[in-house]
């Protein structure tokens, strides 16, 4: 979760909380080239709050860590060059979060279990590759070291391809779009909270930080902006202490989590920091992306390549207080092209790195009439950008296979319906399943819209049950900026 910046130039950006100007566009993605965000003003957030430590004990004391049960705190000022560094760190990074503790027993193995859940389809439990080609259909792409991998057609729901789906691995900050899928309804982006010394206390050390600072106001919109591109923990607690603390996030993050029928995850933070018995899957991260890309909030705040952030009072020459601002951008390189090539139509969704966790990786894109969500977990091939790499040779690859691979599973619904739906391993099971789904009235009301940017109105249909069929345009969010 932790990452620090390799030189850059910074240019400076106009607005005060989303650039869009100076964002990336994605119907241009592979030209052109993406100007790094000014130095923050704002380098200190003197953050002295408690930090959670390694100290090896069992998987019910790490769960008290979040309770605040039978912790002793360890309060530390952090200095501000530290802490500006902290700021600084960028998709450039290489380091990730320390934990000692590893997560529970058998989940850390070398090899999948035998056994996995079945969820969405037998063959989804297997181990190893599960693809079912056609004759003429692209053969999978060589050299992919993930532990775990999936592509799935993002609006059928079909999974094209999978590689240990099921497999219960630590998920780093990919846990924040089910945090963010969970919380972002409930409330409203212009509610402003002031933060204080508690809303800090309990982050991981190491953790990830935009930069929040304690007795400093912050919107809604701001708090997200910092989770979604900085994937700040700071962020991350300010939000749960809005909705009630930490643990009452915990506990509703996971009945949503199995609301959605993501039965391999395990939430014990809501950031996704290294803690023993914190799990999930690629198939439930790849849920969790569809069911979070469903809200107009998610998909903003997910497809924004920079924005600015609010930062500390400063006096102008005239001895008037103004709040100053600084730069922040998105940590997903596919998207600002940082070190790897941004990927074509690429529309989000999240990233992840910590000790346990290995990368992680989530995104969606689209080509044509197509949209395609990519999960890949903790690439053993331990080069730069590895998890950015084969996410792309993946995209690549269902893009070319539309069409020419039978589906090897579904993504189930939410709700008892998507987990009573047969095993889309079973003979005509995935038909019946995705014809109970289009079998809907669409009496919940919710609209899965279009999510990626290739240029044009090109729209997608679906909804929150995705039984609702309509037609909603593409806003054009984001726009590149040339090099200066």
């Amino acid at each position: 979760m932790v990452s620090s910046m390799g030189k850059a130039s910074h240019t400076p950006t106009r607005g005060s909380a989303v650039n869009t100007s100076a964002l990336l566009s994605l119907s241009s993605a592979t030209t052109g080239t993406f100007t790094s965000v000014p130095t923050p003003s704002f380098t200190s957030t003197h953050v002295r709050h408690s930090t959670r430590k390694s100290t090896g004990k069992s998987t019910s004391k790490s769960t008290d860590k979040i309770s605040g049960k039978g912790r002793t705190p360890a309060r530390r000022a952090v200095a501000p060059l530290a802490a500006a560094a902290l700021l600084l760190c960028g998709p450039l990074a290489a380091t990730p979060a320390h934990a000692a503790d590893q997560p529970g027993g058998s989940t850390d193995a070398v090899k999948p279990p035998a056994h996995m859940s079945t969820v969405g389809g037998k063959r989804l439990g297997r181990p190893d590759t599960q693809v079912d080609p056609k004759p003429g259909a692209p053969a999978l792409p060589k050299g992919l070291s993930g532990k775990s991998w999936l592509v799935a057609d993002a609006e059928s729901g079909d999974v094209l391809a999978s590689h240990n789906a099921h497999w219960q691995l630590p998920p780093a900050s990919t846990l924040k779009m089910l945090f963010a899928d969970t919380l972002l309804p409930k409330m409203p982006k212009t509610k402003t909270h002031k933060v204080q010394l508690s809303d800090l206390e309990g982050m991981g050390e190491g953790s990830s930080l935009v930069g929040v600072k304690e007795n400093y106001t912050y919107s809604v919109h701001d708090l997200w902006l910092g989770v979604f591109l900085r994937s700040g923990n700071d962020a991350v607690h300010v939000l749960a202490a809005m909705n009630g603390g930490v643990p009452a996030t915990v506990r509703e993050m996971q009945a949503h989590a199995k609301y959605l029928n993501a039965r391999d995850t395990h939430v014990v933070t809501p950031d996704g920091y290294d803690e023993k018995g914190q799990v999930s899957s690629a198939y439930d991260l790849t849920l969790f992306a569809r069911s979070g890309l469903q809200k107009a909030d998610f998909r903003e705040y997910c497809s924004t390549a920079t924005a600015q952030f609010p930062g500390t009072f400063e006096k102008d020459k005239k001895g008037k207080k103004t709040r100053s601002s600084f730069g922040i951008q998105n940590t997903n390189r596919l998207l600002t092209g940082l070190g790897v090539d941004p990927y074509k139509g690429i529309a989000g969704v999240k990233n992840g790195n910590t000790t346990n966790a290995g990368a992680t990786f989530t995104g969606v894109a689209q080509r044509g009439n197509r949209v395609l969500l990519v999960t890949v977990m903790n690439p053993q091939q331990k080069e730069m950008n590895e998890v950015y790499k084969e996410t792309a040779k993946l995209f690549d690859w269902g893009f070319k296979a539309s069409g020419s691979v039978n589906p090897v599973g579904t993504l189930v619904r939410p709700g008892a319906a998507g987990a009573n739906h047969p095993s889309a391993g079973d003979e005509d099971g995935h038909k019946h399943a995705q014809a109970s789904v289009s079998a809907d009235d669409g009496s919940s009301g919710g609209m899965w819209t279009a999510v990626g940017i290739t240029g044009g109105s090109l729209a997608l249909l679906g909804a929150v049950a995705f039984g609702v069929h309509r037609r909603w345009p593409l806003p054009e969010l984001v726009r590149r900026r040339s090099r200066d």
